[in-house]
């Protein structure tokens, strides 16, 4: 029987693994996972029960320098998530170096005083000799409750993790119900799931400028489920390399996008795709709002 909750927020900086421990803590696929930076852009939470205790991690945008209003709007994601939870994992890379996002999240973290753990993950990237000089650097610039080293991706170190986090756990109601894992909306999800199949197969400077609109979600009596969506796209040579000769690359797409949908969804999916063009969507207020970022 759940009686203890604990809300947990991940944070770091583009790239360094978040996505991919939210989904180990959990068991499940919750958040798009790349090896691009700026994967996710919103907030994700995720819930995992074990034992007495109800877990509600949340994931956060890689902490970067914004460059539009959709960068401003994930710092401001960021930062707000990093205040007002019972503890704070700030998940950084096995470098013996504080970049700057490092050390503003650590700013962020002292200011709210939030109980705090360093994560090191990749650690399968490095000796163990070298993780020492790792430790030593963000000793020297917090006192954090705790210093996990760890491997996402395998999962080496993610039981130690909630062992350590039970710790913050406090007496009261479940916050979700017992058969919830995520405060996503189905359709957020399959979105998600689309825009993650844009940035594998995409080049780099292509799946930022892009964004994903269910415009379609019904079930049919037999259970089939009919989605359309539309890619938008800032500029109309990228919308040509989207579709791509013969419109190879959206099929490609596609297909990606449905295997997983329909493994989400447990049923056969029916996928149309389209592709638009939004000149500098990210700096519209509208956009944003309509495209489910929800900036100010």
């Amino acid at each position: 029987m759940i009686n203890k909750t604990a809300m947990v927020t991940i944070s770091g900086r583009p790239n360094v693994g978040k996505s991919t421990l939210l989904n180990a803590l959990v068991g499940e696929k919750i958040a798009i996972v790349t090896n691009k930076p700026q994967t996710t852009r919103n907030r994700i939470l995720a819930v995992l029960n074990q034992g007495e205790t109800q877990f509600v991690f949340v994931d956060t945008p890689g902490y970067h320098a914004p460059r539009t209003r959709l960068g401003e709007y994930m710092v401001r994601v960021v930062r707000e998530s990093v205040a007002d939870v019972d503890a704070v994992i700030l998940m950084v890379e096995p470098i013996p170096n504080i970049g700057p996002q490092e050390q503003q999240l650590i700013k962020w973290i002292a200011a709210n005083g939030t109980p705090s753990i360093l994560v090191i993950n990749k650690i399968d990237t490095v000796k163990k000799e070298e993780l020492l000089a790792v430790i030593d650097c963000y000793q020297s610039a917090h006192t954090f409750d705790a210093i996990l080293p760890m491997s996402a991706k395998s999962g080496d170190g993610v039981r130690e993790l909630t062992a350590v986090l039970n710790q913050y756990a406090l007496e009261g109601p479940q916050l979700f119900p017992d058969d919830m894992i995520t405060d996503q909306p189905e359709r957020q999800i399959v979105a998600e799931i689309i825009r993650e199949k844009l940035l594998l197969c995409m080049q780099k400077e292509i799946p930022h400028g892009t964004a994903v609109e269910i415009t379609k979600f019904s079930e049919r009596e037999n259970g089939i489920i009919d989605i359309e969506a539309t890619i938008y796209t800032e500029k109309a040579s990228h919308k040509g390399m989207i579709i791509g000769k013969q419109g190879a690359m959206l099929k490609q797409i596609g297909e990606m996008a449905r295997r997983d949908i329909e493994r989400f969804m447990g049923t056969k999916v029916y996928l149309q795709t389209w592709v638009k063009v939004k000149e500098r969507w990210r700096d519209s207020d509208f956009l944003l709002r309509n495209f489910g970022y929800q900036s100010d």
